[in-house]
Formats: C-alpha cells, structure tokens, sequence
C-alpha cells in the first residue's frame, strides 16, 4: 500500500460523516488540517483529539476581512495556549483573490502585511513551520518577510507564479504543495518540473472542488494518488519513487 499524506486540507469544513469517511482512508497516513479563524482553530483541535490521523495548524486566513483587534488578541492567545497541540502556524498570507474582487475598493494591502508578519514572528518565536497563502506578485513581499525573520520552514500551499519568484523559493528552502490540478493546469506542471525535488509536496486543499477528471467529485485525499502519477510522469520518476518522495518530504518537513 502507498501512504500518502494530506499536506493541506480544510477539515474542518467537511461534514461529519464525510470527515470520518477520510479519516478512516485505510492508505492516509496523516493530513495537515489548516483553519480559517479562531472557531476553525478549536474545531480543528477537536478533530486532532478525535482522530489521530489530523495534524491541525492554527491561524488566519487572509481572504477575509481583518479581525477586530479584540478578536485577534484573543486568537494569538489561544494559539500561545495551544502551541504545544499545532504542527503549524496556517493558513496565513495575503488576500490576493479578495483584493482582485473588490478592486479600488479594497483598504488596502499594509494591513495585511502587518498581520502576516505578526504571524511570522510567532512562527519564528515559537519555532513552528507556516502554511502561505501566497500567490503571483505577493510571493515577493512574503518572501522577504522570512528572509527578514531568517525563517527556513516554509510551505507555499497551491502555488502560481513567476518562475523568478519559484526559483528564490526554491533558493531560500521554502517547500510547495501540489493540489490535483496538475493533472489539466500547464502553469502547474511547468512549476513542478523545475521544482526541487526534495522540496514538494501534494495536497488537496480540500473541500476545493476540482475540474477535469474531478468535475463534480467530492474532494478527498484519495486524489493525491493520481496526482503522484502525474508528478511521476513530469519528474520522469518511477512512480514509487514518487510515493516515497512525498511521504518523506512532508514527514521531515512537518516532523510527523
């Protein structure tokens, strides 16, 4: 049996009978469930106390209106409380899709950055690996925000880009994580072909749904199957090969 490991999913936005369903995948070795705000966070440990497989990260996602500056204290205070019982500081970065739908109407970008680097000093302070929500042109202004706090454990989640931008990832160490899309998106297989190997990963990012072969199909880590074959195929890699890279990529990378 090839294991596979989840390396970002939202499960706790699954319902629960489709979570015990993933969960009980008999070849998922683990999955790294990432939150969306302080509510996702809790449930997230919940669902880590449940079920041994779920390794949760706690943060804030950026596609969001930022959180009231109560809101926020009481979230940083809940993850110092809990960062014994998280893998990561995730999912953080910049609101890239928000900022293109509201357009001259969005506040701002400062805002933003303020946060992902209050995030960025806990990650360093505490000495966890961050999940980023970083893509296009905000991958240059995230990375200088690690290079500013000397971070080294870095997890660019579903990553598009320049391939200037991919190559000072590659640089710095910083790993990516491949969702099923690379089976149809060119701008994806572009991106792992010249990826380092030893810095890849594959995702679901599920409940995302996803075209081509998976139109209309409930996401589940079970799709990291096919996309390790597609992996196989671009890095001209014998597909065991393949399953053994991801595996110890995401272990080493995460400490599982």
């Amino acid at each position: 049996m090839n294991k596979i490991i989840d390396s970002h999913i939202h499960l706790d936005r699954y319902a629960d009978q489709d979570i015990a369903d993933i969960c009980s995948i008999p070849e998922l070795d683990s999955l790294v469930s990432v939150s969306w705000d302080l509510s996702s966070c809790k449930r997230n440990l919940l669902l880590a106390e449940r079920f041994s497989k779920v390794k949760p990260a706690f943060g804030y996602h950026p596609e969001q209106a930022l959180p009231p500056e109560a809101e926020l204290a009481d979230l940083i205070s809940w993850m110092e409380d809990n960062k014994e019982n998280m893998i990561a500081i995730g999912e953080v970065g910049l609101p890239y899709y928000r900022r293109q739908e509201q357009g001259a109407s969005f506040p701002g970008l400062e805002p933003y950055l303020e946060l992902l680097e209050l995030f960025v000093r806990k990650a360093k302070e505490w000495q966890l690996p961050i999940i980023l929500h970083s893509i296009y042109e905000d991958a240059d202004a995230v990375c200088s925000l690690l290079e500013k706090y000397s971070i080294e454990k870095a997890h660019f989640h579903w990553f598009k880009g320049s391939a200037l931008v991919a190559e000072r990832m590659a640089a710095n160490g910083y790993f990516i994580s491949v969702t099923p899309d690379v089976l149809y998106e060119g701008e994806i297989q572009s991106l792992v072909e010249a990826y380092p190997n030893g810095q890849v990963m594959a995702e679901t990012d599920g409940p995302w749904l996803f075209e081509g072969p998976f139109h209309k199909q409930m996401t589940s880590p079970g799709m990291i199957h096919r996309s390790a074959a597609k992996i196989a195929e671009i890095k001209e890699l014998a597909l065991p090969e393949v399953y053994k890279l991801l595996l110890t990529n995401t272990r080493d990378f995460y400490s599982i």
